[in-house]
């Protein structure tokens, strides 16, 4: 057999968080108890120096390809890779106080987002069967350990337990799914299975294949009806990993559903988008009408996560034009909701990080005169939440825009309807943000105790980054479409 050719700039992001993780985790060892908070530093140094190769490969422009296409490195494996990075470096942001002042083990705690992280930039590489379903796992497990972090609390427990069954039976039917698949196409590169799906061959047992294997998905990106572990695990995990699950791991999952739609199963329109059309419809409704419901913020956002979810595979239910080609606009419609997404979600979770740094409590109650005492956090998560809504000039409006431009353009009863039922629920998701900002806003403090909030450097930080982020993302939509098309898997492979 002849070697493997490694091209190692291609490869040096991996091969930085991987000595990232080896200096974090040595670090840990070497340091006394009262200076391990300094593995947070180092964590966050590992995740911007692995964006250098990133902005290097980006000037050059050129795609790379390894061990016989399983491994590109394109544009859009770059824009995924930096996407993560940042929301990785966020994380550790949010996570230094926390981490620190709940005296819990701070190496190991970066030492796992690391190797989540590792995993997330692998996948977004990845084009292969094998390679896609090990960066998955290397991404899930150290999720499953940190959704349980806090080990003394009940609800921490449950939270870890629930999210590690439901992970593992989706792995077993994802995997079941790309079995079938293997076998029927003979190999696990997604750019041959695209050739024996152009065939028309397989038949039915090809489309249960493809069903399986976006069902196992579907868990991993909380799609209804395969929800239940997330707004438990929300709740019960430590705030800073919940923000990581909603936006990293949520991620990881869209970047590997863009890679096995657009390059793999793409010709078998008929098996994929009437699934992805049910998941869109009832993950868009069930997340939003639960939502309305909740006293708790964090579950507020678990449910209102889902429903984000739902917006971002409306482009996919309408991606295939029925002719083999792609429609205009809807890969990079979800690529660009993706990245506007994560800023303005880990944004409200800072918020959320700060304020209970006082109020020890995240019911929705306790924002109450918010503004009186800490007014700019006010104003800041109003900003978060308006964005989420969709509402102009925050970047959520263009998110938004990219959803409906791509599902009018469909037309037919199909797009039509998925319109409509998308419209509905941005009104809907947009009556419980606007109670949170009225707590905030109209109520007055619990107990007239309006002792000033203090904010770490590091949350302070990460607000201004995303802050400042969802508002030009919306003033200035062409910096984040241009990222879009520049990243469009469809042209690439000639959709």
């Amino acid at each position: 057999m002849p070697a493997p050719y490694f091209d190692y700039a291609a490869l040096a992001p991996e091969i930085i968080l991987t000595a990232a993780i080896v200096v974090v985790l040595v670090a840990d060892l070497l340091f006394e108890e009262r200076e391990k908070y300094r593995t947070s530093t180092l964590a966050g140094v590992g995740c911007l120096a692995a964006l250098v190769p990133i902005l290097y490969l980006a000037g050059n422009g050129a795609d790379r390809t390894m061990f016989g296409g399983a491994y590109v490195v394109d544009n859009y494996a770059l824009l995924m890779k930096a996407l993560f990075l940042v929301a990785g470096y966020i994380t550790v942001l949010l996570s230094a106080n926390y981490i620190e002042e709940g005296d819990y083990y701070q190496g190991e705690y970066y030492v796992l987002i690391l190797t989540a992280l590792l995993g997330m930039t692998v996948m977004a590489s990845a084009r292969d069967l094998v390679t896609i379903f090990v960066a998955l796992e290397t991404l899930s497990i150290p999720t499953y350990l940190l959704a349980g972090w806090r080990k003394h609390d009940a609800r921490s427990n449950e939270s870890s337990l629930k999210y590690y069954l439901m992970g593992v039976l989706s792995s077993a039917v994802m995997l079941y799914g790309m079995s079938i698949v293997y076998g029927l196409a003979g190999d696990t590169r997604l750019v041959e299975i695209a050739k024996y799906v152009s065939t028309g061959a397989g038949g039915h047992l090809l489309d249960v294949a493809i069903f399986f294997t976006l069902v196992g998905f579907a868990f991993k990106v909380s799609a209804v009806p395969f929800h239940f572990w997330a707004p438990d695990s929300y709740e019960g995990a430590p705030t800073p990993v919940t923000a990581f699950l909603s936006v990293a791991s949520k991620t990881g999952g869209f970047v590997a559903l863009l890679s096995l739609v657009y390059v793999g199963f793409f010709g078998r329109g008929d098996a994929w988008q009437p699934i992805l059309w049910v998941l869109a419809a009832a993950s868009m409704t069930v997340g939003n009408l639960i939502a309305l419901r909740q006293t708790n913020i964090v579950r507020m956002l678990a449910y209102s996560s889902i429903a984000q979810g739902g917006f971002m595979l409306v482009p996919f239910a309408v991606a295939n034009q029925g002719d083999g080609s792609a429609r205009p606009g809807a890969f990079s419609a979800t690529v660009v909701y993706l990245l506007i997404y994560a800023v303005m979600n880990l944004g409200a979770f800072a918020v959320l990080i700060a304020v209970a740094r006082k109020t020890r409590s995240a019911e929705i109650d306790s924002y109450a005169g918010l503004f009186n005492y800490a007014p700019a956090l006010a104003v800041t998560m109003s900003l978060f939440l308006f964005s989420l809504a969709g509402i102009p000039p925050l970047g959520g409006w263009y998110a938004k825009f990219g959803v409906f431009r791509a599902v009018l353009d469909a037309g037919g009863g199909w797009g039509n309807s998925l319109a409509v039922i998308a419209a509905v629920n941005t009104v809907i998701a947009t009556a419980y943000y606007i109670t949170v900002m009225r707590e905030m806003w109209m109520k007055p403090a619990p107990d007239g105790d309006v002792t000033p909030v203090r904010i770490p450097a590091s949350i302070q930080a990460a607000l201004g980054i995303t802050g400042i982020a969802t508002v030009l993302f919306g003033v200035l939509p062409g910096i984040v479409s241009r990222y879009g098309s520049l990243s469009d898997l469809a042209g690439a492979f000639g959709r």
